[in-house]
């Protein structure tokens, strides 16, 4: 059995910062993943996506955002179990946890963080007949390598952050032609994205389609249209190489929706006027799995959580201990080993 101070559920950026808050307290962490590598969905779904809202860098690769953190970390020798996943949770006589994974890989620790992002992703997929035919042929849900649709024709449909920031890139990275198509008049993303898109679309560096969806694919091994349909009803059939309805991922908390936690609107209730409690005492949820009034879905905000938590969690593991705030720039990283 493995044991631990804090378990983390999630290796994503916010569980990889725990590890950092937790080592600084002399606290040992443990991470559990059910990908093979740590990362979250900053590794697995858009690791050349650029990140605009991390403190101290204008723009950052979400990869190269956990390259730092795992750098970070390091000096803290975090554990990590990956490629399983978190399944059930047991407590024990002494106030502990015992944590199973899918392949029977038992934890066990005093304080568990769940840090699981915002779970199991499948992508929102438009109501189109045949749009399985054309997955990976044409279709892609997710932006992996940015590389590989550099100068070609591609359709981007959404009206979010996703659709918006892939835009911006793909016409001043990638040399792309890009239509844009939004079913409605007004976006959902940051409004200096919103506006550098219409900027870009009155200076005819892009094709911009409000109140307007793709309704239809056309193609025989390979997509070759897609058929859009405007306001007014008419059909345009729009040559491309790639289709991207970047409509968001649906998330599913899994097995941990069964560990008698408060839920709402998918995700675990937390005080936030402490520490991020949940409603059983040692399990915490951080970052974007939780849910608190005014709850803002950031990973800067799921950094905070972590080192706030942290603090908490020393408390219940050594409550005869005082906790005296040390500051990094004082005593360096080695003087918290």
């Amino acid at each position: 059995m493995i044991t631990t101070d804090i378990l983390i559920i999630g290796a994503g950026p916010v569980g990889l910062f725990t590890v950092f808050e937790a080592g600084l307290l002399k606290l040992r962490c443990h991470l559990i993943d059910a990908l093979p590598q740590a990362g979250g969905q900053c590794s697995e779904i858009y690791p050349k996506k650029p990140i605009y809202d991390i403190p101290g860098f204008p723009s950052v690769l979400a990869g190269d955002l956990i390259d730092n953190l795992m750098e970070q970390i390091a000096p803290f020798k975090p554990g990590f179990t990956l490629g399983e996943s978190a399944v059930t949770i047991d407590e024990t006589e002494d106030n502990q946890f015992i944590v199973t994974t899918d392949r029977g890989t038992k934890h066990k620790a005093p304080v568990v963080a769940i840090a699981g992002g915002l779970g199991v992703f499948t992508p929102r997929k438009p109501p189109i007949a045949n749009i399985n035919d054309f997955e990976d042929k044409g279709i892609k849900y997710i932006v992996k390598d940015p590389e590989e649709f550099r100068n070609q024709k591609v359709v981007i449909s959404g009206g979010g952050d996703t659709a918006l920031d892939w835009t911006i890139y793909f016409v001043e990275e990638l040399n792309c032609d890009v239509t844009m198509v939004h079913r409605s008049q007004s976006f959902r993303g940051h409004l200096d994205s919103v506006q550098k898109v219409m900027n870009m679309a009155e200076a005819g560096k892009l094709k911009l389609m409000m109140d307007s969806e793709v309704v239809g694919l056309n193609g025989s091994q390979q997509l070759d249209e897609v058929v859009i349909k405007t306001k007014s009803g008419e059909m345009i059939h729009q040559k491309l190489d790639t289709w991207l309805p970047l409509f968001g991922l649906t998330p599913k908390l899994g097995p941990i929706a069964d560990w008698g936690l408060e839920i709402e609107k998918g995700a675990i209730v937390v005080d936030n006027s402490t520490d991020y409690r949940t409603n059983r005492d040692g399990i915490y949820a951080i970052g974007d799995v939780n849910h608190y009034e005014g709850k803002l879905k950031l990973i800067l905000c799921g950094f905070h959580e972590a080192t706030i938590m942290c603090q908490s969690a020393f408390k219940r593991i050594h409550p005869d201990k005082n906790n005296v705030l040390k500051y990094t720039t004082v005593n360096g990283v080695n003087g918290f080993e």
